[in-house]
């Protein structure tokens, strides 16, 4: 919706947004980040009017957007959108910063609250970030202003970290726990479970390859490598041999562990939102899943939503846990 490596207009965004409320799509997450500060209008504008109570807004902090001296081109060098480049992005974990931030984002949202807010990519800040971003958005929460706080970052690491060391409510990693890539497993989940912290999985289709595993396609953003493209292609074939699509086992995966409470995809037209809301809904055979370990895409340690264990189609979270009897 900020106009990701290409534009859109707002009328199709608008269109875009209203498909995924009339699929079901309560749970809508934002940035300042993206479009510099696109998303999060077009998302006010498509939810106002709505009842506030019956959606959920995450957004994040740790960017502020600050007027340029002068508009100069667009922003798909720097930020990879393609906007005008009206602001310029000025890192800032410090409390006053995580407090303006909010405030920016609150108008443009047209809300009064959010609820969840999630500090953004603090990758090269960690110390700023634990030292006075986290206790800003405790002190938030403490007083009513955000419901839920976090960080959302594209790596496990540092967020096993906030999982262990703070008392965050909920945690957003983006591309780190997909059918293609498992590095949450190791340390992230674990902890997640052990201290009741939900986890949010972003970038379930890594970039695209798990969507379209086509030649060109971007994985991690950047052009898949051709051993990981091979990967995808033969997962899809897979799937579609059991009747199912590699989309929907993208994002079923990641409820195969109990600490996944939601999965976010990146849509940008009506028709993918339909479709991602279907392949959501769709049963993943457990044949797949058993197939893709004996054939060794996934390894036999990583826990998977049988469909049995999984419940209903289309239900979130309810997956079977690493350690459970099998089918």
């Amino acid at each position: 919706m900020g106009n990701l490596y290409a534009p859109i207009t707002d009328e199709a965004a608008a269109t875009a947004l209203d498909h995924a409320w009339q699929a079901g799509i309560r749970y809508f997450d934002t940035a300042p980040h993206y479009g510099l500060g696109l998303s999060e209008r077009r998302l006010g504008e498509a939810l106002r009017g709505r009842d506030r109570s019956s959606y959920v807004i995450s957004t994040k902090v740790g960017r502020l957007l600050e007027p340029a001296d002068e508009i100069s081109g667009d922003d798909l060098a720097d930020g990879g959108f393609a906007v005008p480049r009206t602001h310029r992005r000025i890192w800032d974990f410090s409390a006053d910063g995580i407090r303006r931030s909010l405030e920016s984002s609150l108008t443009r949202l047209g809300t009064d609250r959010v609820d969840v807010v999630f500090l953004h990519d603090p990758d090269h800040h960690e110390e700023e970030a634990f030292r006075e971003g986290y206790p800003a958005l405790e002190k938030l929460r403490s007083e009513g202003v955000v419901g839920a706080i976090g960080a959302g970052m594209n790596q496990a690491e540092m967020l096993t970290r906030f999982v262990r060391d703070t008392d965050v409510d909920a945690v957003l990693c983006a591309g780190r726990y997909t059918l293609l890539d498992h590095q949450a497993l190791t340390g992230l989940l674990p902890a997640a479970s052990e201290r009741g912290a939900s986890i949010v999985i972003g970038g379930v289709f890594n970039s695209g390859l798990l969507a379209d595993p086509r030649p060109g396609a971007r994985f991690d953003y950047v052009e898949a490598p051709p051993e990981v493209l091979a990967r995808a292609r033969a997962l899809r074939t897979l799937a579609e041999r059991h009747g199912t699509t590699l989309r929907a086992a993208a994002l079923a995966f990641p409820f195969g562990h109990p600490a996944v409470a939601s999965v976010l995809v990146g849509v940008r037209a009506p028709g993918q939102v339909t479709d991602a809301a279907a392949q959501f809904a769709a049963r993943v055979p457990d044949d797949f899943w058993r197939e893709a370990r004996a054939e060794g895409l996934l390894p036999a340690e990583v826990p998977v939503p049988w469909a049995r264990a999984r419940g209903s189609a289309g239900s979130a979270g309810s997956g079977a846990s690493p350690g459970e009897e099998r089918p």
